[in-house]
């Protein structure tokens, strides 16, 4: 096995975010629909999103509907986005990449997002069978989502490999650490990813790729 670490983000990178986002839409309206009599909920929140309103989807949907958003109505419907069963499955380039890297690699990843909805993306996309360890950030607090080191930190202190590379989707947040550790870095810059648009404007990653196909032959040189 090769003396480097493979560290993969998750939303965007392994599947589509989008699809998480339309599935948890799905859970709410269904709950929506029994207890609140709004049959289309779920695809009023869709079309606010695709529109690019984000952030307060629920409450804007709510007034909408002729309701008001109660802090207590929109922490329910939280709650429920957070907690229900993704329908979501791994890209096929990312899941074949995987299965490849896996043999020659040791495989890691760190996510932000709420713990409790990150563990279930990752339970539902079968990965921890595949990577050791699973960081979900928030694990240590809002203050250490990325761009903070801890995390990175955490998989360094896990697996003792002498070099480490992070694959990951956004420019914002996913590079600055890993760059100041010495890893390499690679974008994953999918068409339909949330970031897709977002330039290189604050950390340009080493590598950039349109999926994982090509991503063992960039590891290879590494």
């Amino acid at each position: 096995m090769r003396d480097l670490c493979v560290v993969f983000d998750l939303d965007d990178t392994l599947y589509l975010e989008r699809d998480y986002i339309h599935s948890g839409f799905d859970a709410v309206g269904k709950w929506v629909g029994d207890w609140l009599s709004i049959p289309d909920f779920a695809d009023r929140c869709a079309t606010t999103f695709e529109a690019g309103r984000r952030g307060i989807i629920f409450d804007s949907v709510l007034r909408d509907c002729g309701l008001d958003p109660a802090p207590q109505l929109i922490a329910a419907l939280v709650e429920i986005y957070r907690a229900h069963a993704p329908a979501i499955r791994m890209l096929p380039d990312a899941s074949n990449t995987l299965d490849t890297l896996s043999r020659d690699y040791p495989i890691a990843l760190i996510t932000d997002g709420p713990v409790a909805a990150q563990s279930r993306k990752c339970e539902v996309l079968g990965l921890p069978a595949l990577a050791r360890p699973l960081v979900l950030t928030e694990m240590f607090g809002v203050d250490f989502r990325k761009p903070s080191l801890r995390p990175f930190e955490r998989v360094a202190d896990l697996v003792k490999s002498g070099k480490f590379a992070y694959v990951a989707d956004n420019p914002l947040k996913d590079f600055q650490a890993p760059r100041k550790l010495g890893w390499t870095t690679v974008r994953i810059r999918r068409p339909g990813g949330l970031h897709y648009h977002r330039p290189n404007d604050i950390v340009t990653p080493q590598f950039e790729l349109p999926d994982c196909v090509g991503l063992p032959k960039v590891l290879s040189e590494v």
